[in-house]
């Protein structure tokens, strides 16, 4: 298995999880009821229709702890499965499979939820013409996995950090003394991407003035989104975002937006149920 992820140190994120759960004493459940030398293989599966995310970071767990596992992958990140449909079958040392199992059902059952609840939403705005954007609303220091997660379910990654985009919302604003001033700050301080916030068609023209590449517009309803769109005419891309949800989000992506970015997928998503059966030695 070869897996990577820019920004995100795998073997780092491994080793601190586990010390995390094996803490100063050790799995002292395995190392007292099962010998040492007791093989089984294993069998993780879904018990929900899901789009799978995380199997690579699930096997990164086996290897630290059995060197030897042999891990067959049956599906890949990024498929939808079935419920009952089985991902990977193990094969190693009894004690290491069972100490790193909840590690590895822990991230799997997170990121294939996110992604699972992405691909909804990717489907509710199929045809549209709109591109579903994720945002920062992320556990701290899980940014890139959760991230990961949304693409692997068709989101488009946005914003990895306060760094790549200025981000002008309505705070400030408040401080900079307007949308047009805080735009154009932004604008000489020599930053390419400035996405300004807008919550009122009047702001358009300022946000515009001002020099925004890109404009958020926040909390609208499809009638105030279909005015805003009409009157930025292409000239910068457009964003809905705020309250989205996925009964609204149809006809709120039919408005001629190009983004529609959902908190959600990150903040909300609930865990997928997948479990891990150990069959036999």
């Amino acid at each position: 298995m070869h897996w990577s992820l820019e920004g995100f140190d795998l073997q780092r994120f491994v080793r601190d999880t586990l010390a995390e759960d094996l803490g100063e004493g050790g799995d002292i459940t395995s190392a007292a009821v099962i010998p040492a030398d007791a093989r089984f293989v294993g069998v993780m599966d879904s018990r929900d229709a899901i789009t799978v995310a995380g199997l690579p970071i699930a096997e990164a767990f086996f290897r630290a702890l059995d060197p030897e596992v042999e891990i067959e992958a049956l599906v890949q990140d990024g498929d939808r499965v079935p419920a009952g449909s089985e991902l990977l079958r193990l094969r190693g040392n009894a004690r290491a499979l069972l100490t790193a199992e909840r590690s590895a059902l822990n991230t799997v059952q997170h990121l294939s939820g996110i992604a699972t609840l992405t691909a909804t939403y990717v489907d509710a705005i199929r045809g549209t013409g709109a591109t579903l954007l994720d945002t920062r609303k992320t556990l701290p220091g899980l940014r890139r996995l959760e991230k990961y997660a949304t693409r692997m379910g068709g989101a488009t990654n946005h914003r990895m950090g306060l760094w790549d985009s200025a981000m002008i919302k309505d705070n400030h604003v408040a401080v900079a003394g307007g949308v047009e001033a805080a735009a154009r700050r932004a604008a000489d301080a020599g930053i390419a991407s400035i996405i300004v916030e807008v919550d009122r068609l009047d702001q358009i023209a300022p946000a515009l003035a001002g020099g925004a590449t890109h404009l958020l517009l926040d909390n609208m309803d499809p009638e105030m989104l279909r005015a805003a769109v009409a009157e930025v005419a292409g000239r910068v891309p457009t964003e809905a975002s705020g309250g989205v949800r996925l009964d609204t989000i149809a006809a709120i992506a039919a408005t001629g937006v190009t983004y529609v970015s959902v908190g959600r997928l990150t903040q909300s998503a609930p865990a997928a149920d997948i479990g891990l059966d150990f069959i036999t030695a």
